[in-house]
């Protein structure tokens, strides 16, 4: 990995694990990178690097740390049962939120930041991009909860990601979404459920590359 692991304190006071890699090149920008239900893993540390270089400097909290320090949870079924039991049961969402805003403020004194999110992270990053002051756009990936914040307006340029074979977000909630938000550019892939990662059988490269095409559009087109 390019980057490396620190510590920052958030607003509830504790200090929980972050990634931090640092931008190649000319830097077009912050970027808070906001994980799946399965932590800080090689995966989302890699996705950090990959955008570090393209010029980002990338913030990624361990959000659930407080939780399972060091959490980096695999996709078997004992551990997708853990980390779905900590997003569900155990983790509060609004203080998800409250973490990105910690990082977006560490990042905004150095110019524009921008948010990424999948699965879980997708929602914490559209409810950051709704609620949060500083935030020059976000790109949400298959965000399951997007659709019960539909009411919620983005304050800065945000574009959707989903796959039309997500088992876990029906069409209805995607079109839920459109008819609530038809100023939003809400992207379908011809995948399923995280087609991003190249660690689960869902992975579909075509549309990782266009969706990866579709953010770096967004970010290096605002904000700067």
């Amino acid at each position: 990995m390019q980057g490396e692991l620190a510590r920052l304190t958030m607003a509830d006071g504790a200090e929980i694990e972050v990634y931090r890699s640092w931008p190649k090149g000319v830097r077009r920008g912050g970027l808070v990178l906001v994980q799946e239900i399965f932590g800080l893993t090689d995966h989302i540390q890699e996705q950090c690097d990959k955008f570090a270089a393209a010029g980002f400097e990338v913030l990624a909290p361990a959000i659930f740390d407080r939780e399972s320090p060091g959490l980096r949870a695999d996709y078997s079924p004992a551990g997708i049962e853990t980390a779905i039991r900590i997003a569900r049961d155990e983790h509060p969402f609004n203080l998800s939120v409250d973490d990105v805003r910690v990082c977006v403020e560490d990042l905004r004194s150095r110019g524009p930041v921008h948010l990424v999110g999948y699965c879980y992270g997708a929602s914490v990053a559209w409810a950051a991009a709704c609620r949060l002051d500083g935030v020059a756009a976000a790109s949400c990936y298959y965000g399951s909860h997007i659709a019960r914040m539909a009411a919620e307006q983005p304050r800065a340029p945000t574009i959707l990601h989903f796959g039309i074979h997500d088992a876990g977000i029906p069409p209805s909630e995607i079109d839920t979404l459109r008819q609530a938000h038809p100023e939003l550019e809400i992207f379908t892939y011809d995948a399923g459920h995280g087609f991003n990662s190249d660690r689960r059988t869902d992975y579909h490269a075509p549309s990782a590359a266009l969706a990866w095409e579709r953010t770096l559009a967004l970010f290096q087109g605002g904000g700067e």
